[in-house]
């Protein structure tokens, strides 16, 4: 049977009931909020869990072995995301269900691989495992791009981002505390989640495609050949590169914090228990989804694109306010890191939910939403890849909160800087925006 994700693109331009397609798009969009958060949150339990463990007991080429795995699988997720640009960016829609099972299953593979091989050669899994999981999100994203309801389901995706990456440390702290034992606690983990994966998955299957005032709002979105590709960052290249330059400084930190997160309590002077993690995620999730989300009332493409940028600039505020609330005792050791989290990731979910996506029905190119985040994406991972190696040769112990919130600091203000110049360009270079609906694009 074709699904709706499969149906010629011909069925996008039928003539439809406005009365009834106007009732019927909160239940879509609220089918479509569950499955993409859904999927991608399952994503997490084969990613994450393993960061919750010390891996204490040695060295791995005269480097902690934590800080060998965790480099390991952001080197195969980096990977993952520059293959991504071409594959994300041309893939069929009735591919991408498939190919969400696939790779989610040969991290599974390789989580269960983990457990078993002996060391070092446990680390080549954690490699496979980044390098499987790198391009699920670009085929996620994919069932929910170029809709009116776009920002809210990209930040709802989002937000199983933010929560999951907790959740997933809570689930392997819970595991270990029942004894499981630390290589096998990511594979029984990844277990945990496939049942509710299958579930989301034949969910997004069943997301009907963009109808016509879809189109008419935010653009046609379709794969992107090489022409394609070149055509977009030859017209907004200084751009693009400065919003991928604020991104890559976002993901180098947010990364750090996600990864190192157990190290970062310890040295706040909180005791991690498993609920923790979570609790803290929670907030974040709901400030920046509320932050973020709010731009799908915002039918003026060109006035959301610009207000998405103001609101990615007040993260970075916000990260430099949390530092100073930290040094002067004004907040402890639990508000800083909803604070920090709450900064870093404002910018981080606006490029994910709305900049790129309102660039593009702003200026009506060709493209889709896919290969911007793609490109975003692994130069962010490459940078972050390049910084472990780095962080393997760095004093630790109590000097990682020093190393986190010098970090911090730098990154807030040239993530703000870089965030400001983007603005200054995309003003002077946008200038013919399109009439849609009655609305300015």
């Amino acid at each position: 049977m074709t699904t709706a994700q499969e149906q010629p693109a011909e069925a996008e331009s039928e003539p439809e009931s406005g009365a009834s397609v106007g009732r019927a798009m909160p239940m879509i969009a609220l089918w479509s909020l569950v499955a993409a958060f859904g999927t991608y949150f399952c994503m997490y339990a084969f990613r994450k869990p393993f960061t919750a463990a010390a891996f204490q007991e040695g060295l791995i080429w005269g480097l902690k072995e934590k800080t060998v795995l965790v480099t390991a699988q952001v080197f195969g997720y980096t990977i993952s995301k520059i293959v991504g640009i071409r594959v994300i960016a041309e893939l069929p829609p009735n591919r991408r269900a498939a190919g969400i099972l696939v790779l989610n299953g040969s991290a599974l593979v390789a989580l269960l691989l983990f457990a078993v091989v002996p060391s070092p050669l446990h680390v080549a899994s954690l490699f496979v495992n980044g390098l499987a999981l790198g391009m699920v999100f670009g085929m996620v994203l994919g069932f929910v791009e170029g809709r009116r309801s776009t920002e809210a389901l990209a930040a709802g995706l989002c937000g199983s981002f933010i929560l999951a990456d907790g959740v997933a440390k809570s689930v392997g702290t819970w595991l270990l505390d029942q004894g499981v034992s630390e290589r096998w606690m990511p594979g029984v983990a990844g277990l945990m989640f496939v049942p509710p994966l299958l579930l989301f998955v034949g969910m997004l299957t069943r997301i009907p495609p963009p109808d016509r005032r879809d189109i008419e709002r935010r653009g046609h979105r379709s794969a992107m050949d090489r022409h394609d590709r070149v055509a977009m960052i030859m017209k907004y290249g200084p751009g693009l590169m400065l919003i991928v330059l604020a991104y890559v400084l976002i993901t180098v930190l947010r990364s750090i914090r996600a990864d190192f997160m157990p190290e970062l309590w310890r040295g706040l002077g909180v005791e991690a228990v498993p609920a923790t993690f979570a609790t803290s995620e929670v907030l974040v999730t709901l400030f920046v989804l509320l932050a973020n989300g709010m731009s799908v009332l915002i039918l003026n493409n060109r006035r959301a694109f610009f207000t998405s940028i103001a609101v990615a600039l007040t993260g970075g505020v916000m990260m430099l306010f949390a530092l100073v609330a930290l040094r002067q005792s004004w907040v402890g050791g639990f508000a800083f890191m909803v604070l920090i989290g709450t900064g870093l990731y404002l910018p981080y979910v606006a490029i994910h939910t709305t900049i790129f996506e309102r660039l593009i029905a702003m200026t009506r190119d060709r493209g889709n939403l896919g290969f911007l985040m793609y490109v975003a994406d692994s130069a962010g991972y490459l940078g972050y890849a390049a910084l472990m190696i780095a962080r393997g040769l760095l004093p630790t112990g109590e000097s990682f909160m020093t190393f986190f919130a010098v970090t911090c600091g730098i990154v807030a203000l040239l993530t703000s800087v870089s965030l400001a110049m983007s603005w200054g360009f995309f003003s002077r270079r946008v200038t013919a925006i399109e009439t849609v609906g009655g609305q300015r694009a």
